[in-house]
C-alpha cells in the first residue's frame, strides 16, 4: 500500500517527462516511469553522445536500453543482448518489453538479441561504448565477470559500468544492504537462479577492469534512494528465510543478525545508490 501511494506522489523530473511525452512509452506504468528516471541519469553520467554505436550487455527489459537509444539519437545505434529467454520476466517478459520498445520511434535504432551468451557474441564492427548496467550481481564468480571485461576490451573503446553501491550513506539504506547480503549468502548455500548470485564492491570492479587492461577515467555516485528495489529485495529475502535451515549452523547467527537489522527499521526505507565507473 505504501509503495502505491509513494509512486502516485512521486514527482518525475523534466527530463523524464519530456522522454515520456516524446516516445509514448510506459504511459500507464508508474513503476517503469520511476525506473526510467534513474536510467536516464545513469546514461547522462556515462557521457554517451549522439552518433555513438553502443553495445549493452544484460539489457533485461530495456530499462537502460531506451535511455541509451535516446542519447545516441537517430545517427547512433544500440545492440542490446541478454542471456535470458524472451519468455523470462514479469510483469512483462523480456520479449514483450522489447516488442513495446520496437514499436516506438526508438526501436529503429535498437537491435535486441535474447538467449545470447556474450562469450559467443561476435561483431565485425567495433563499438564506441559497452554498457553493463545493474547486471553484475548475476555473475556467480568474479572470474566470469573478468572474462566479459577482457572480451569487451577487444570490442569497444570504452566501458561504462553501473551497480548498486554497497557503501550506503544513510541508515535508511541499511535494509537494502542487508537484503542483498542475505540473498548473496542464500545463493552461496542454496542453489538458485535468483538475480543476486554475488555482490561486487566498487573496489573489486576497479581491480577487475585493471586486470582487463582498462584505465578508469571517471567514477561517481548517482542517487537511487527513491527507487523501490530495496523494498522488493527485502520482501524476497523474507520470503526465503525458512530455507536457511540448509545453511551450516555456524552461519546462522550472522544470517539472523542480517534479518534483525533488515526488519527492525524505525524510519522510511530507501534503496542503495548506484555507483558508476567509466574506463577506456
Amino acid at each position: 500500500m505504501w509503495g502505491e501511494l509513494y509512486l502516485k506522489s512521486f514527482q518525475l523530473n523534466e527530463k523524464t517527462r519530456s522522454f515520456l511525452s516524446e516516445y509514448q512509452l510506459f504511459e500507464d506504468d508508474l513503476i517503469q516511469q520511476v525506473q526510467l528516471q534513474h536510467r536516464l541519469e545513469l546514461v547522462s553520467a556515462f557521457g554517451i553522445q549522439k552518433g555513438m554505436r553502443v553495445l549493452e550487455i544484460g539489457c533485461g527489459q530495456g530499462d537502460t536500453t531506451v535511455a541509451i537509444a535516446d542519447a545516441v539519437g537517430e545517427s547512433g545505434s544500440v545492440v542490446a543482448i541478454d542471456i535470458a529467454s524472451p519468455d523470462y520476466g514479469a510483469q512483462l517478459t523480456l520479449g514483450q518489453a522489447a516488442e513495446r520498445i520496437k514499436e516506438s520511434s526508438l526501436g529503429e535504432h535498437i537491435d535486441f538479441h535474447f538467449e545470447m551468451d556474450f562469450n559467443f557474441f561476435e561483431s565485425p564492427i567495433p563499438f564506441d561504448v559497452a554498457v553493463l548496467s545493474h547486471c553484475s550481481w548475476y555473475f556467480k564468480q568474479p572470474e566470469d565477470l573478468l572474462k566479459y571485461f577482457k572480451k569487451i576490451r577487444k570490442l569497444a573503446e570504452h566501458i561504462c559500468f553501473a551497480e548498486w553501491d554497497l557503501d550506503f550513506t544513510c541508515i535508511s539504506q541499511r535494509p537494502h544492504f542487508c537484503a542483498v547480503s542475505i540473498l548473496a549468502l542464500y545463493s552461496n548455500f542454496v542453489k538458485n537462479e535468483g538475480n543476486i548470485q554475488n555482490l561486487f564492491h566498487k573496489t573489486q570492479i576497479h581491480q577487475l577492469l585493471q586486470q582487463a587492461n582498462f584505465e578508469v577515467i571517471k567514477q561517481l555516485t548517482v542517487d537511487a534512494a527513491f527507487l523501490q528495489d530495496g523494498q522488493w529485495e527485502k520482501s524476497y529475502a523474507n520470503s526465503i528465510r525458512a530455507e536457511f535451515i540448509k545453511v551450516p549452523y555456524m552461519m546462522q547467527p550472522l544470517i539472523t543478525g542480517y534479518y534483525e537489522l533488515m526488519n527492525n527499521s524505525n524510519e522510511k526505507e530507501n534503496s542503495l545508490n548506484s555507483f558508476i565507473v567509466c574506463a577506456m
